[in-house]
């Protein structure tokens, strides 16, 4: 049998996450328990797209049996809207450089399907949701980068483009300001706690 894959579970009131502690953004929503890791298996074959463009070594796992659930938290309203918002005690642990090496070759992979994926959006009409709404490209893509420009400032990283910039501008800088932003965290060059005592994201 391969090596198990670690994974943590969030528990909401309604919906519970499932995460690999290792693979960062390789996480799904459930009903329950099984439902939200069954749920991450499914979307293995998926994730393992990206791993291949960051050329990491991924393996597919191939049932429940290969998932080792380490952790289990308290949610929040925020995990049953459909995100994960839990502190892990493994978030403690300072990130070693070959950790943070992976991780930048993980927002690389990442960030070349999304623009992938853009690229082959233009000029098409996009789905529309069930009631009959939805984004269009260039909005799908605003929210993107304010979603991310709201993880930074977490973070204690300042985003450094200007929200009138060109949107290709403001993608790009961004990108350099969340490795730069990861990096200056990892070296505990930003303060655990912002100026108005908020304690910030670690890495």
């Amino acid at each position: 049998m391969s090596k198990q894959i670690e994974i943590f579970l969030e528990s909401g009131k309604k919906k519970v996450f499932a995460g690999a502690i290792n693979w960062p953004g390789w996480g799904r929503l459930g009903k329950d328990e099984s439902t939200a890791t069954a749920n991450l298996l499914l979307y293995a074959p998926r994730y393992a797209e990206i791993a291949a463009r960051a050329g990491l070594n991924y393996t597919l796992p191939t049932g429940p049996d290969e998932l080792s659930i380490v952790a289990r938290v308290a949610g929040s309203t925020t995990t049953d809207f459909g995100a994960t918002d839990a502190h892990l005690p493994i978030d403690e642990t300072p990130l070693t450089e070959a950790e943070l090496a992976r991780y930048e070759q993980l927002l690389r992979g990442c960030w070349a399907a999304f623009d992938q994926t853009v690229l082959a959006a233009e000029g098409q009409e996009l789905r529309k949701g069930p009631r009959g709404g939805g984004r269009e490209l260039d909005k799908i893509v605003a929210h993107v980068i304010e979603a991310d420009e709201s993880y930074l400032r977490a973070l204690g990283w300042k985003p450094s483009a200007a929200k009138s910039a060109v949107q290709v501008e403001r993608l790009a800088a961004l990108r350099q300001d969340v490795l730069s932003g990861l990096k200056a965290a990892a070296a505990g060059e930003i303060p655990r706690q912002g100026p108005r005592g908020g304690v910030r994201w670690q890495p």
